[in-house]
């Protein structure tokens, strides 16, 4: 019981400190012109959002940090583990910061180039599996609903660093509408939160907490119409984190069910790009699929609604093969 109040208590504090920050830093954002440049291509109705102060990930960023670093102090012990998620969450959160910062001061529209970004990732993500030999962590993984497990053995090392880069970019393409990724990203960590929490992993848990009550605290201002958009900044962050912490729980299959939104989204972009390349044709109208569904004739709240919702069942999915099964 005291587990699940520090819990909710955690929820709570984070949310209150994005909703506290949000009015401190979105004009803050908006003083120092870190307007959001949209993309010629992009959907035509997104022209209108030109200018919207972007970067907002810093003020998730830092509701995780001050509510982890607080709660783990008071009623815990630090581990590596939790060293280990704040490492990759910051470290991919300066990664985007920096993609951000090229794009909005700088003036390019593209951020850092593929091969820049993809070094960062990398390089964040062999240090993240270092700290995990430091643990002398287990190189098997579990099938889920089964009893079944699989031990990669020297494989578990390319696993990683697939599922960090892979999870982190994929998210990040999610990141394309008004509140589309604060809630499925809330729902996906809330999933992870009930799963390491019921492993009796609460540090993981109270981190996996602190990340759902900061979005959802930043959903408040990025909800339709958005005042502010998290950008790299937010979005590479919790990609990063969400796979740190399915590896760290040992629910690495898990993290393609309870991510499959994120998951969806790669494969239309995925899909888009052979399917052009080899026969010159498109299969969705734009990809990510969000936009696909947008210049269907969707509005964007009811795209955005759309993918809670099946962001919420691939959630209790996840969660009902890990617990009931």
């Amino acid at each position: 019981m005291f587990e699940q109040i520090t819990l909710l208590f955690t929820l709570i504090a984070s949310f209150l400190i994005a909703v506290i920050l949000s009015p401190i830093i979105i004009p803050f954002l908006r003083r120092l012109k870190f307007g959001q440049s949209i993309r010629d291509e992009g959907p035509k109705s997104h022209q209108k959002k030109s200018g919207t102060p972007t970067m907002g990930g810093v003020m998730i960023l830092l509701s995780i940090l001050l509510t982890t670093v607080i709660i783990i102090s008071k009623f815990l012990t630090f581990t590596t583990e939790i060293w280990l998620l704040l490492f990759v969450t910051l470290g991919y959160g300066l990664l985007g910061f920096l993609d951000d910062f090229i794009k909005v001061v700088m003036k390019r529209n593209l951020g850092l180039t593929s091969k820049q970004k993809l070094v960062g990732q990398l390089v964040i993500a062999i240090i993240f599996y270092l700290g995990l030999r430091m643990l002398d962590f287990s190189t098997e993984i579990a099938i889920p609903a089964t009893n079944l497990s699989i031990d990669f053995g020297w494989l578990y090392f390319p696993l990683i660093i697939v599922m960090l880069v892979g999870a982190s970019n994929a998210v990040n393409l999610t990141d394309g509408l008004d509140g589309l990724l604060a809630g499925t990203g809330a729902i996906a960590f809330g999933a992870f939160a009930i799963l390491a929490w019921n492993a009796e992993m609460f540090d993981v848990a109270i981190f996996c907490g602190a990340v759902v009550g900061a979005v959802l605290g930043f959903l408040v201002f990025n909800a339709h119409p958005a005042k502010v958009f998290m950008g790299d900044t937010g979005s590479l962050a919790l990609g990063g984190a969400i796979a740190a912490v399915a590896i760290l729980t040992k629910l690495e299959i898990l993290l393609v069910i309870i991510g499959g939104v994120f998951v969806i989204e790669t494969l239309s972009v995925i899909i888009q790009v052979i399917s052009f390349k080899t026969r010159g044709k498109r299969v969705f109208k734009m990809s990510p699929l969000h936009h696909h569904y947008e210049l269907s004739g969707w509005s964007e709240w009811r795209v955005v609604v759309t993918f809670w919702l099946v962001g919420m069942l691939f959630a209790v999915l996840g969660i009902y093969l890990e617990v009931w099964i």
